[in-house]
């Protein structure tokens, strides 16, 4: 498994955090989430479970950044994304796939923007294990070790242009995903 310096990792966090807070105005917030959750949104703003790793609080930061540009600009993800699904269909699950893989095609765009260039494997790599995880969970209701799903060498995710949008309190998606 190939995963950064713990030390570039929390360089990178540091980067996100500020570059989040300052030009999209969306709070990070070191928090406690309720079990069984990592990290939590509402549209306006982002926490993270102060219990967690800092490889998992990037990514996490990253990914919900991703999430809540889309629940400001597009109403159907929003109302995807603060739901569980348990034993979703295949239609379902290529949406629920489609979801996922945007937000962190707009986690990659984030790196990009705030400066971040050297770990695109690394979340191309963490994107995907997160969705394996994920889509186990939906499909078993089972939660093994996340890593056991890590692949090395995932195709790196194509950045996608972050719209301009206005963060938004929609609600606290404390029954979403983010498992």
């Amino acid at each position: 498994m190939i995963v950064p310096p713990e030390e570039r990792l929390r360089a990178a966090f540091n980067i996100l955090e500020k570059y989040v807070e300052t030009k999209y105005g969306i709070p990070i917030r070191i928090k406690d989430v309720p079990n069984p959750f990592t990290g939590d949104l509402d549209g306006a703003e982002i926490h993270v479970d102060y219990a967690e790793d800092i490889e998992s609080a990037l990514f996490i930061i990253a990914h919900l950044f991703g999430h809540t540009v889309q629940w400001n600009t597009d109403e159907a993800a929003r109302e995807l994304g603060y739901r569980l699904y348990p034993n979703p269909d295949a239609a379902l699950l290529k949406r629920l796939q489609e979801y996922e893989s945007e937000a962190c095609r707009y986690s990659m765009q984030l790196f990009h923007e705030a400066g971040v260039g050297d770990l695109d494997q690394w979340l191309s790599d963490y994107s995907t294990c997160d969705f394996k995880y994920l889509t186990h969970f939906y499909t078993s209701g089972e939660k093994p070790p996340f890593k056991t799903f890590w692949e090395d060498g995932s195709p790196l995710l194509a950045p996608k242009p972050i719209p301009p949008f206005h963060p938004t309190k929609w609600v606290s998606r404390w029954e979403g995903i983010v498992v």
